[in-house]
Formats: structure tokens, C-alpha cells, sequence
């Protein structure tokens, strides 16, 4: 590096809790806000956050809190092909406070370099003061090489956080098809391409964020665009490590001139799991109008699913279960599939509703009779070749670049544009028309492909670009949301993409979250874990059917996390012998309402920063309601100390609230106990003093 570059060279910091150290090359720099020179190719500021340091070809380095733990990476790239522009000599760069209008006050560094093959890089950094730890970023690349460039994509956040003992874990926000973990740990050889898109014909979409994280440090990338976009997030394990990065992958030809700039993504690091990342990203998003309703009241009222008598259930059996569905202590019914035609009229079945419409109301008023709220199962957006619908209206259908269907696999049928007016006017007219004339208080919105579509090529909709699709979604779920409660202010718009990781930008269209079809009690409670770090307090995330945890009765695990109880057995008889509510499971599910509705903890404020959910023994959740902390541990089997972290300096009363034992009391400074348990173990820690 000549001493001309060495001067010129940026050590950035943004971020961090106040504005002080501001972004300067060597001489600029306080005195206060100097950072030591540890490499002779950097020099600059630094403060306690994250710091974002770059050498004279624009690599990158990532510090948390004075601490490398990223070496020089070539953070940003515009990819032809086989060849990848990622190393571009640094030209100038400008420093400015900023002070956004939803955002509020900040930092913005605008740094300028170029290829030796021409192509100019402007890299936009912004760090605003209540995001600690998060950067974020836009880069503009210029062609000033005199040729056409096939582009094929860009890249952006592409680092590598550094090997530590323990390894590390990651956390995808996007769907796989396998429905697997979102939160796994990085094996040897470990590799997950991670795309927003259609992972298959109606899987596909996610929260636009991935998280990798060793003991202490972490780092996440993703997007801050308004709407949802079709990008990639992989991460995998390294020789040295664990890399993540933000990739597009739209294909332009770049002329002479012209520039493309990517869309905005951000960089977070931050020590611990996933959990304040997405609270850093939800944060952004909420400025923006993209928020979750709050949504207390209804939304945290246990529930009873009709679902344990499947498609092949008779009024009968429902309506003879409310008794004992009221007796448990639980609040909604849910009427699930199997009370329409077909996917896509969404007419009555005439074998259970003979007299149609009028055996519908009745239905619902014995539901309320029964002291309960009626809850409605659907899936909007899919045409059985049967229905009429698809008859009638080929025009709604959601068609691929060369003509083909979108499928939706579980029901054998079609997808529908979300984006194409006459669809969202059919299902708005449904929505009035359950809630409105036949008397539901909320809908149970089921299936995989409400999650994402693919972008749109039928004619007959006339987008202006095909991915008009992708993001009106979000659209069409904020017309049926409006629709629901301007006919019940009280309605709950629940919605299951059935084992899909949640679409962030759907989101603030949705009353109530599932844990979507889990397949353990563990994506119970790391769902949950997610969940509230995206919703915040006031949202309302269910455990789905208990009967789909750990040995078919594992409330603990929704309960810790605070997620609202849900249970689909049958009484006294049905088509699954191990759902059915014995005298036995009675007593259990009883114990479980009862203890739920005492303490409500999904009115509290769930503290997912306490815990590492990858690397702290055993696994901890934590909700706190008021001054009172309640503590959940799992684990097959435990026998030893735990801490209690987030204790303030009262002493504390412990008790078991399952048991009714008492655990003794702590403090702040004396704040292990020693436990001995089998799957888990509750605590609730009441100040004394």
C-alpha cells in the first residue's frame, strides 16, 4: 500500500449506542475516539459496537466491540458469469451526520473505488444510533470499461466469521421444502443456499435475514427493501470458518454508462444467537410501516381445533365436543378442513351442511352458546380443476414464463395471482361473507403456498413486470386483514404457510402465528423464539396443535416461550386413538390451561437476548411480566447449576409453578441453582426486596 493510500484508507465505525466516534481518516480522529493502530494498511475510529474496516481495495473487516472477527473479505462483487469483480482501488470517500426521517439520527459514509477492468464501485454505509450494531448498505456499480457487461448477479455482506472452540450455529429466515430446523448447528462440510424464491411449485419466501454465530459473536445479513425480493442468503462452513452473504442473481446486460445498484441489505454484528439481529431488522422495518398488529385480547385465548376428527368429521362430533373443550378452559373452535366442496368455491358441503348457509349460522351459534369463539379453517389462493373457479375464471391463474400452472401440492391444485384484482376482490367477498353473514370471529388461514408465489407472466394481468406477484402478496393479506376487521374489529386472521419460515412482509396482515405444522418441540420453542423477536410484545404466537410436540403433550414448550396453548384432541372417541382426550390427558391438559391463564405470558415481554439458544446449556427461555421473570429450561436430562440472568438487584423468591415447590431464593450476584430435571423445568423468580 503506498503512503498515499494509507492515508486515504477508512477505519469505519457505525453503529454503537451514541454518535461520537464518527467515521474519519487518520488525523480527523479525536483523541477520545481514536482506535489504536493495529494493522500498518488501516487506520481511524472505532467505538463499542461494530466496526467496519476497509483496506486500499475496498475488502472489509469486521470487528465486535474491539474484537476481529472477520479477516479482509471481499465484502461486496458484481459477478459475469466465471469471473467476479471483488477487488476495486480506493478513490476517495465522504463522511456526513444524517438524520432520517424515520430512522432518526445517524452516520452516512459513502466510499468510491474502481476495478482495473473499469467498473466503478459507490458503496452507501448508514448507521443510525438506536440500530445498534447494524450497518446499512447500497452499492452502485458503474461500467466505465467501454464494453457491454453480462451481468449475472451481485453480492453484498460477504464474510467470513472466524474459526472459535465450539464451532458455531446458524439461523435461515428462509423456507425449505423438508421443512427443516431453522436454527441448526454448522457441521463439517455444512453448506444451505438459503433462497428467498420458490424453493419448489409452492414453497419458497421467508423472513430476509441468516445469522451465524460462534460463543460471544455473531454476524447477519439480509434486506431492507419494502417488499419481498427473490435473493439468496448462503451460508456454509468453512476451512476457517463460517461465511454468509446476500447474493442477486437477476441477469442485465450493463452497458457503457449505465449503472446497477443493488437492492439494500444491512449487516449486523452483534454477540449471541439470532434473536437481536431480528429485533435490529424488525426495528428497521417498523419505521417503515412494516409492522405486527398488536394483537391482544382474542388473539391469546387458548384454542381448540376440530382438526384431530380430520377432513371426514361430522357436525355432530364437533358440536359434542364443546362441552369439554369449555370444561378444559379453552376459548376458540376451529372449524378445519373439510367443510367446503373444493379449494376454490369454497361452497358448503351439502353431506354436513344440508340446508347450506342457514346449518352454517346455526353451527356457529352453537359454538357461542357453548361459550366459545367459532374460528374458520381456508385456503385462499388455490383452484381445484374441479372448481368452478377454474373453470370460470382461468384469467385468476398464475402462470410461469412459458404458460404453466403453479402448483400447490397437498391439495392438488393451482395457484392464483395475488396481484391481479379479480382475485383479491373473490377472496375479499369470501372474507365478508364468513365473518359477516355466517357469524365466525376468525379465520384459520392454512397452506404452504400463501407464503410466496413466483413472479407472474399471464397476459391477461398486465404487470408491468412479472414480479408484481411476489410483491402484492403481502398486498392481497393486507386487503383480506381489512376486510375481517372492518366486519369484526375483534376478528383474528390467523396464518399457517404449513412449515414455511414466516414471510416477514405478510406479517403486519396477521393476527396470529402458528408454529406451522412443527415436527418437534424444538421448532416449537426456536419458532417461538424467532417469532418474538419479529413480532414484539403484543403479538400473538400459538404453539399449534400440542398433539404435534414431543410425545404428543408437551405444552411446556409453547408455554415457556410464551406461545398461546393449542390442542386438537377428540372426545370421547375418534379417528386417531392417541389423540383422543383420556381421563388421564384430561387431568393434564386442565393442569396446563389453568396454569396458562394465571399467568398469560404472552402479555409479557419475552427477553430472548438472556440466552443463547445454540450454545447455552440447557436450552432457556425467558418472559418477564412486570418486575417477575419467568424462566423455562429444557433438556432430555439435567442434573446441575444454572444461571438466572437478568435478575436486577432485588432478591428474588423461586418457585416451580407446575409443582408448586419452592427452589429458594437468589440475587443478582448469587444467581445459580442447582436443578435436577427430565425434559423441563419452570421457575418463576418473584422479587422480595
Amino acid at each position: 500500500m503506498t503512503d498515499m493510500n494509507r492515508r486515504s484508507v477508512l477505519k469505519v465505525a457505525l453503529g454503537g449506542a451514541g454518535l461520537a466516534a464518527f467515521p474519519a481518516v487518520a488525523g480527523d480522529a479525536t483523541a477520545a475516539a481514536a482506535a489504536p493502530n493495529r494493522d500498518p494498511d488501516v487506520v481511524g475510529v472505532g467505538d463499542t459496537s461494530i466496526t467496519l474496516e476497509f483496506d486500499d481495495r475496498l475488502r472489509s473487516r469486521v470487528a465486535l466491540e474491539g474484537v476481529d472477527v472477520t479477516r479482509f473479505d471481499a465484502g461486496e462483487a458484481l459477478l459475469l458469469g466465471d469471473t467476479t469483480i471483488d477487488e476495486f482501488a480506493y478513490r476517495r470517500h465522504k463522511v456526513r451526520r444524517t438524520r432520517h426521517a424515520l430512522h432518526g439520527a445517524g452516520v452516512q459514509v459513502t466510499v468510491w473505488g474502481e476495478s482495473l477492468t473499469g467498473v466503478r464501485k459507490t458503496l452507501e454505509l448508514t448507521s443510525f444510533r438506536r440500530l445498534t450494531g447494524m450497518i446499512v448498505m447500497k452499492v452502485t456499480y458503474t461500467n466505465a470499461s467501454g464494453a457491454d457487461l453480462a451481468v449475472t448477479g451481485w453480492r453484498s455482506g460477504a464474510h467470513v466469521l472466524l474459526e472459535a472452540p465450539r464451532g458455531f450455529y446458524t439461523f435461515s429466515g428462509t423456507t425449505h421444502e423438508d421443512r427443516r430446523d431453522w436454527v441448526r448447528p454448522m457441521t463439517e462440510g455444512f453448506r444451505q443456499e438459503n433462497s428467498l424464491g420458490m424453493d419448489a411449485s409452492d414453497y419458497g419466501g421467508g423472513t430476509p435475514l441468516v445469522s451465524v454465530w460462534r460463543p460471544g459473536a455473531g454476524l447477519s445479513v439480509g434486506h431492507v427493501e419494502p417488499v419481498a425480493r427473490m435473493l439468496r442468503l448462503p451460508v456454509r462452513r468453512t476451512a476457517d470458518g463460517a461465511s454468509l452473504a446476500v447474493e442477486g442473481d437477476t441477469p442485465v446486460i450493463l452497458k457503457p454508462g449505465r449503472h446497477l445498484t443493488t437492492d439494500t441489505t444491512f449487516l449486523t454484528a452483534l454477540p449471541g444467537d439470532h434473536f437481536v439481529p431480528l429485533q435490529r431488522y424488525r426495528d428497521y422495518m417498523s419505521d417503515v410501516g412494516q409492522r405486527a398488529p398488536r394483537t391482544l385480547g382474542p388473539a391469546v385465548e387458548p384454542v381448540w381445533c376440530a382438526w384431530g376428527y380430520e377432513r371426514d368429521f361430522t357436525v355432530e362430533q364437533v358440536i359434542g365436543t364443546l362441552p369439554k373443550v369449555r370444561e378444559i378452559g379453552l376459548k376458540w373452535a376451529v372449524l378445519d378442513d373439510g367443510w367446503q366442496t373444493n379449494e376454490g368455491d369454497w361452497d358448503l358441503n351439502p353431506q354436513k351442511f344440508p340446508r347450506g348457509e342457514s346449518d352454517m349460522r346455526a353451527f356457529t351459534g352453537q359454538i357461542r352458546d357453548a361459550g366459545l369463539r367459532p374460528r374458520l379453517w381456508w385456503a385462499p389462493l388455490a383452484a381445484d380443476p374441479e372448481s368452478n373457479l377454474y373453470r370460470d375464471h382461468p384469467d385468476m391463474l398464475l402462470l410461469d414464463r412459458d404458460g404453466n400452472k403453479q402448483r400447490v401440492s397437498w391439495w392438488d391444485a393451482w395457484t392464483l395471482c395475488p396481484a391481479y384484482r379479480p382475485t383479491v376482490d373473490y377472496f375479499v367477498a369470501q372474507v365478508r361473507k364468513f365473518i359477516g353473514d355466517w357469524g365466525y370471529e376468525g379465520l384459520k388461514i392454512d397452506g404452504q403456498h400463501l407464503n410466496a408465489v413466483a413472479p407472474c407472466h399471464n397476459p391477461a394481468h398486465g404487470h408491468a413486470r412479472p414480479e408484481e406477484s411476489t410483491e402484492g402478496l403481502a398486498l392481497f393479506w393486507k386487503a383480506v386483514h381489512e376486510a375481517a376487521h372492518d366486519v369484526n374489529r375483534d376478528a383474528v386472521v390467523e396464518l399457517c404457510p404449513c412449515g414455511t419460515a414466516f414471510a416477514f412482509h405478510n406479517l403486519p396482515y396477521t393476527d396470529q402465528y402458528p408454529s406451522s405444522d412443527p415436527l418437534s418441540s424444538f421448532q416449537v420453542r426456536t419458532k417461538g423464539k424467532t417469532m418474538k423477536a419479529l413480532m414484539g410484545e403484543g403479538g400473538s404466537y400459538a404453539g399449534d396443535h400440542v398433539e404435534l410436540s414431543d410425545n404428543g403433550d408437551d405444552f411446556a414448550s409453547s408455554y415457556g416461550v410464551g406461545a398461546v396453548l393449542s390442542t386438537k384432541f377428540t372426545y370421547p372417541a375418534g379417528p386417531d386413538d392417541g389423540i383422543v382426550l383420556t381421563p388421564e390427558r384430561e387431568i393434564l391438559w386442565r393442569r396446563w390451561v389453568n396454569l396458562y391463564e394465571e399467568n398469560m405470558l404472552p402479555t409479557g415481554e419475552y427477553r430472548g437476548d438472556l440466552y443463547d439458544i445454540g450454545f447455552d446449556k440447557p436450552e432457556a427461555h425467558v418472559v418477564a411480566k412486570g418486575a417477575t421473570l419467568h424462566f423455562a429450561f429444557y433438556a432430555p436430562r439435567w442434573d446441575g447449576p444454572v444461571e438466572l440472568r437478568g435478575l436486577e438487584r432485588s432478591r428474588y423468591r423461586l418457585t416451580d409453578p407446575f409443582s408448586g415447590a419452592s427452589l429458594g431464593t437468589v440475587d443478582s450476584r448469587r444467581n445459580t441453582v442447582k436443578l435436577s430435571f427430565t425434559g423441563f423445568q419452570l421457575i418463576v423468580a418473584d422479587p422480595i426486596g
